[in-house]
C-alpha cells in the first residue's frame, strides 16, 4: 500500500502542478486579452492626439516655410532692383558715350527753350508797345538775355535730337 499512496500522492501533486499552471496560462490569456481591449481602446485616443500634434507640428512648419519664403523673396526682389539700376547705369554710359542727351539733357534744354520763348515774347512785346515805355523794358530784358549762358549743341547731340523727333 506504501506504493500505492505514494503514487496517488504523487499524481495528486503532479495533478495539482498542472491544475496550477492551467490556472497560471488561463490567468495570462485572460491578461493578454485585457491589454489587447485597453489597447483598442486608448490607441483611439492616442490615435486622436497624434492627429491633433501633427497639425499643430504641420501650422509651425508651414509658419516658418512662409517666413523663410518671404525672406528669400525680398532678397530675390533687392537683388533684381540692384541688378536693374546696374543695368541702366551702364546704358545710360554707353548712350551717354555715344553723344546720345539723356533725359535729364533734354528736360533742361526744354526747361531753357521755354525760359528764352518767354524772353522773346517779351522783346516782341516791348518793341510794338508806344517808345516812352520801351526803354526800361528793353533794359531788363537784355539783361535777362545776356545773364543765361547759350546751350550750344554737339553735332551728335543735334542729329540724335532730329532723329527723335
Amino acid at each position: 500500500m506504501g506504493k500505492k499512496l505514494k503514487a496517488l500522492a504523487g499524481s495528486l501533486t503532479e495533478n495539482q502542478f498542472a491544475q496550477t499552471v492551467k490556472g497560471s496560462a488561463q490567468q495570462i490569456w485572460l491578461a493578454g486579452l485585457g491589454a489587447f481591449a485597453k489597447a483598442q481602446e486608448e490607441g483611439g485616443k492616442v490615435f486622436d492626439v497624434l492627429v491633433k500634434e501633427g497639425e499643430s507640428v504641420q501650422t509651425k512648419t508651414r509658419k516658418m516655410t512662409d517666413e523663410k519664403l518671404a525672406s528669400v523673396a525680398s532678397k530675390a526682389v533687392g537683388t533684381w532692383d540692384r541688378l536693374e539700376n546696374v543695368f541702366e547705369d551702364r546704358v545710360a554710359r554707353a548712350l551717354g558715350s555715344l553723344g546720345v542727351p539723356s533725359q535729364k539733357d533734354l528736360n533742361k534744354l526744354s526747361q531753357r527753350i521755354d525760359e528764352l520763348t518767354d524772353i522773346v515774347l517779351k522783346l516782341k512785346e516791348v518793341k510794338s508797345a508806344p517808345p516812352t515805355s520801351a526803354k526800361p523794358a528793353a533794359k531788363t530784358s537784355t539783361k535777362a538775355v545776356t545773364k543765361k549762358p547759350v546751350v550750344r549743341k554737339s553735332p551728335a547731340k543735334a542729329v540724335a535730337q532730329k532723329s527723335q523727333s
